[in-house]
């Protein structure tokens, strides 16, 4: 169905949310959904870039579901996809007796590896190999053990306002002290962390760390940390410190890949080729899959398995995630999705930029591709325009350490007039 335009809503959330809010609250662990001072909305149903909550309200996803959403909610060749795979084989043994679906994403995934690397041999593996995951963490997570296997060194620099996840092993690379002081105590301390945009400060970042660096993790565009895009220049030339030091380059792309920034991957637009390089979100558009892609030379230092694998899990390879995978990479490739991401983002940020040019609140507009964010001078004022945009049928989020940069990640397919109106409305939010 067509995407429809924002509507103005008369009560959110309505009294079927507010009725879920309640027994939610009754049976989920705290700190888990926030559900003061408002209840959430809760959803019902999504198609395109629309959501409708379960009081039958409306609205225009400009978040795409944490930028899940690539391809549009609830693609019709996805979810056929899914169906059609979920009826033949809904599960399998991922690393013992694996589904014909896990070969095909893999060769996929390598073919679609920077630099071409994945396509020089197909059939042979190519120049690039991959290790399948439910989620971002967990492909932040097969990254990070991969490159202690293949340096043989465990220390990892990361940026400020890096998000790479929140289990152990990933949290220990993420910024953010509100997820970090809790758990300080079990995390390994092996993440030195540098100016994010200032390849220069990771050698320092480096000599202080104590212990040896096998790799430099990075973002290529902070999501969660704010939308922060780093100067021209900046993963080149972490690229080649990477090269001169011995270290290897991992570029968390589960934000930005497939498409959002208006390439495949955003280490694209400086035609860097990392050693690995971790996908989700965006990978499956509904799905929850997730990869570390690398590198053949590097993934090749694990050691072959004898029956028990180092690094697995339960639903590694899972058939309809693999499918529903296949399904988006197609649709992203037949649609030329990520062609229009860089054409409909470029109106995009022309249009919040004039709309909001001047206005005392905002401290910048930025983005690439459809990875959009409006950082605010006060996070009070963003969280005040989200939530009024979400009462004229709009669905933003905030990012930034404080929560002072209203994010947009809306799915790739939004058609312009409705994604025109829902920044229009977005922008007159904007205390």
């Amino acid at each position: 169905m067509p995407d429809l335009p924002p509507e103005v809503l008369t009560e959110v959330p309505g009294p079927r949310s507010r009725e879920l809010a309640q027994r939610l609250a009754r049976v989920e662990s705290r700190n888990v959904t926030c559900t003061q001072p408002a209840p959430p909305i809760f959803w019902a149903r999504a198609a395109g870039s629309n959501v409708w909550d379960v009081d039958g309200n409306r609205y225009v996803d400009l978040a795409a579901g944490f930028g899940v959403a690539a391809a549009g909610h609830a693609h019709p060749r996805i979810v056929a996809a899914v169906q059609e795979q979920s009826a033949d084989l809904l599960h399998a043994m991922g690393d013992v007796h694996p589904a014909e679906s896990k070969v095909e994403l893999l060769e996929e995934l390598a073919a679609l590896f920077p630099g071409g690397a994945g396509r020089a041999g197909r059939e042979a593996g190519g120049g690039a190999r991959a290790v399948l995951g439910s989620s971002g963490s967990d492909a932040v997570e097969i990254a990070l053990k991969t490159a202690q296997v293949a340096s043989g060194r465990e220390g990892v620099i990361a940026f400020e306002g890096a998000y790479h996840g929140l289990t152990l092993g990933a949290l220990d690379a993420t910024w953010r002290p509100l997820f970090r002081e809790p758990f300080e105590a079990r995390l390994p301390g092996a993440t030195g962390f540098a100016r994010f945009g200032d390849a220069d400060d990771v050698t320092r970042a480096a000599a202080e760390l104590g212990r040896p660096v096998g790799a430099v993790l990075v973002e290529p565009i902070q999501g969660r940390g704010g939308e922060r895009i780093p100067p021209d220049g900046f993963l080149a030339a972490l690229r080649a410190l990477c090269d001169r030091e011995g270290w290897l380059l991992i570029c968390d792309e589960v934000y930005t890949g497939f498409g959002r920034t208006g390439r495949w991957f955003a280490c694209e637009h400086e035609d860097v080729v990392p050693d690995l390089l971790c996908v989700a979100k965006g990978l499956a558009s509904g799905m929850p899959i997730s990869a570390c892609m690398g590198r053949a030379e590097v993934m090749d230092r694990w050691p072959a398995s004898e029956g028990e694998a180092l690094h697995t899990q339960t639903f590694l390879g899972h058939p309809p995630g693999c499918a529903a995978a296949l399904a988006s990479i197609a649709c992203l490739r037949d649609e030329k999705l990520v062609e229009r991401a860089a054409e409909l983002g470029s109106v995009a940020l022309g249009r919040l930029r004039e709309r909001l040019a001047e206005h005392p609140s905002v401290a910048e507009v930025r983005g690439r591709g459809l990875l959009l964010g409006v950082e605010l001078r006060d996070a009070a004022d963003a969280a005040t325009a989200c939530a009024a945009a979400l009462r004229r049928g709009v669905i933003a989020i905030q990012s930034g350490d404080a929560g002072e940069v209203i994010s947009l990640t809306p799915p790739l397919v939004i058609a312009r007039p409705v994604l025109e109106d829902a920044l229009d409305v977005l922008a007159d939010c904007v205390p």
